[in-house]
């Protein structure tokens, strides 16, 4: 089995171990945290390694790596982890449940793309994409690198998604269209024509009730 380090300590780093354990031909080894967010040795019985050491203790010619990381500051965090892994010479690896349906034309490397993704043929999806769980990604469309698509969104066939854009649940994005770079749509956006760079789409919530739970009939 090909030895895997996972970059990250938190909550995506504790799924990104327990779906390569189960879904994978890799043995996860240890995990690794800039120095300075070192506040235990080991996770899940495995060695905690400071970044800045991660050459000396789990080398690039021994073991592959992938980064856990979410998609704070716009995804940039990722982005910049993710280019300076790549200069000391990691192979990065990818994750696609063996429950998603996947027809892509491609994948990039640093992918995470979970149960229940119906990804159409034709799809190209870039390096360091995070797919959660339960998405449609319609034929022939194209996801940039450095995007974080969350649950349910419905991409609709022939998208561009421009690289470091993040997608809210159950948004849907008409078809033909293209999202600018570095955009936020929140949750439950409905889009319908192309996006400039760094917009932000917001929906309004479900209001609250005057009418307290207590005071309602027939229910």
């Amino acid at each position: 089995m090909k030895k895997l380090v996972i970059f990250g300590i938190g909550d995506i780093a504790e799924l990104a171990y327990f779906y390569f354990s189960n879904e994978s031909d890799y043995e996860v080894v240890g995990f690794s945290v800039d120095k300075e967010f070192m506040d235990k040795k080991k996770f899940h019985s495995l060695p905690i390694v400071a970044y800045e050491e991660l050459q000396d203790k789990f080398p690039s010619d021994e073991c592959d790596l992938f980064i856990a990381m979410s998609y704070a500051k716009v995804n940039k965090l990722r982005a910049e982890k993710y280019e300076k892994i790549k200069k000391m010479g990691y192979e990065l690896a990818s994750f696609v449940s063996e429950k998603a349906t996947n027809y892509a034309e491609s994948i990039g490397e640093n992918c995470f793309i979970l149960e229940d993704n119906t990804i159409q043929p034709f799809v190209k999806i870039g390096n360091n994409v995070t797919l959660w769980s339960g998405n449609h990604i319609g034929h022939h469309s194209v996801i940039e690198d450095h995007c974080f698509i969350t649950s349910q969104v419905v991409v609709s066939g022939g998208c561009t998604i421009g690289k470091l854009s993040f997608i809210g649940v159950n948004s849907t994005l008409r078809d033909h269209i293209r999202i600018g770079k570095s955009n936020v749509i929140g949750a439950g956006a409905l889009i319908l024509a192309d996006s400039e760079d760094f917009n932000v789409f917001m929906t309004k919530p479900t209001e609250v009730s005057r009418v307290p739970s207590n005071r309602l009939r027939n229910i």
